[in-house]
């Protein structure tokens, strides 16, 4: 299983940005797949998930990021999504995707946001 992240940058505050992570390899629309974030000098901390896709009420968010981050999945292309809007300084550091297979965690490269204030 491989995971390639991409869509960081530099944005500023309130603004809006769209991670995507590829997967290949093992990976279907039955696994889990997840976003997490490492701030500067911080633990790696999760942001959202998606279950499988084929069921309803198939996503969880952080308390941190809920009503502001959206996950989604296209299947068709095997990536999924992390909408990002009203950004905040504090989401400033590096985006992982996760998925899990086989009961085992795949992590991508990770792609660096930078929300200025």
């Amino acid at each position: 299983v491989q995971l390639q992240a991409s869509g960081g940058g530099l944005i500023q505050t309130g603004g809006s940005l769209r991670l995507s992570c590829v997967a290949s390899g093992s990976v279907s629309r039955g696994n889990a797949m997840a976003w997490y974030r490492q701030a500067p000098g911080k633990q790696r901390e999760y942001l959202a998930l998606q279950t499988d896709s084929a069921t309803r009420d198939n996503t969880h968010y952080a308390d941190s990021v809920k009503g502001r981050f959206t996950i989604s999945r296209d299947n068709n292309r095997n990536t999924v999504f992390l909408q990002m809007t009203n950004l905040k300084p504090e989401d400033t550091g590096v985006y992982y995707c996760n998925a899990v297979v086989g009961g085992r965690h795949y992590w991508g490269q990770g792609t660096l946001v930078t929300v200025s204030s």
